[in-house]
């Protein structure tokens, strides 16, 4: 699941998802707006089809109700032969949109640096000094556990914070609609024929998670540090604090090497003993997007 077939031929089949986790409004709002007004989402070369992942989520204003379905995909599942009874027919391109707590600004979140055409997207979107955004990719080697959009033959991850959970703020509402419209159009591009040229691009490859400290008892023993809070993408140097104990002294970080924390102190992680997670900062080549298939 490392490296997907890049596209040969025009996407026709893309869903924009909201409401994987039925807490996180911005998707939720938008993708119920647009199942009674889909007509922002068409473009001349394709149809858009607006889903909400999980209504009984959403009903409650919960993360999820049995399971998370941002993780809920495994190789078996998406490997399995088609069945003509199932109820979905596949798409080319997925667009699952999130909120986050944590101060990660407009975030893009891919699997891995393989997927061609979801980095050319990326770049697209961040041509725009509007919108200026990070790179996140979140695969790590043996991982068993794959997002909503491995439903498709690609697909991409916005992540935008920080939100409160079951709160809609109009900014970044706004600004997730403009992220759409934009990720659309690149679709409307490459289907046109559009040629993308090879490039250099700067992204956050997941490391490791950090627990909180905790006692004994398994109880938090501290509270993530104020300098480190909300510093999200920024550097974390061996030595600087990232836990405050509740007794006062600071815990510092005790690694080698410079890493930068994403996702600090999200609320839906405190389940997961996730206090942030550790990235490190990379260059890499995008080849060419191959041209579609005469």
């Amino acid at each position: 699941m490392c490296s997907r077939p890049e596209p040969r031929e025009p996407l026709r089949h893309v869903a924009v998802i909201g409401g994987t986790h039925g807490n996180e409004m911005s998707g939720v709002y938008l993708a119920q707006y647009w199942l009674q007004a889909p007509g922002e989402l068409q473009r001349p070369s394709f149809s858009a089809v607006p889903v909400l992942a999980n209504p009984a989520a959403t009903a409650a204003c919960r993360r999820y109700v049995d399971c998370d379905l941002n993780r809920a995909f495994t190789s078996a599942f998406l490997t399995a032969r088609v069945h003509p009874d199932d109820p979905y027919e596949a798409f080319d391109f997925v667009l699952d949109l999130h909120n986050t707590t944590a101060s990660m600004g407009t975030c893009l979140i891919a699997e891995s640096a393989h997927n061609i055409f979801a980095m050319h997207l990326c770049r697209h979107k961040l041509q725009s000094p509007e919108l200026p955004c990070q790179v996140f990719l979140y695969q790590l080697p043996g991982e068993e556990s794959y997002s909503v959009n491995s439903m498709a033959k690609s697909g991409l991850g916005l992540e935008l914070g920080p939100q409160p959970q079951g709160v809609l703020w109009a900014d970044l509402l706004v600004r997730m609609r403009a992220l759409v419209a934009t990720a659309l159009d690149f679709i409307q591009l490459f289907n046109q024929g559009t040629a993308f040229p090879a490039f250099e691009m700067e992204a956050y490859r997941k490391v490791s998670s950090v627990d909180f400290p905790r006692t004994e008892a398994g109880d938090l023993a501290g509270n993530v540090h104020p300098q480190l809070q909300d510093q999200d993408f920024e550097p974390l140097r061996p030595g600087a604090p990232i836990f405050r104990m509740f007794s006062g002294k600071d815990m510092l970080y005790e690694g080698e090497s410079t890493v930068y924390p994403v996702f600090i102190n999200e609320a839906a992680y405190y389940e997961k003993d996730i206090a942030f997670l550790q990235t490190e900062k990379l260059m890499f080549s995008v080849p060419a997007l191959p041209m579609l298939a005469p």
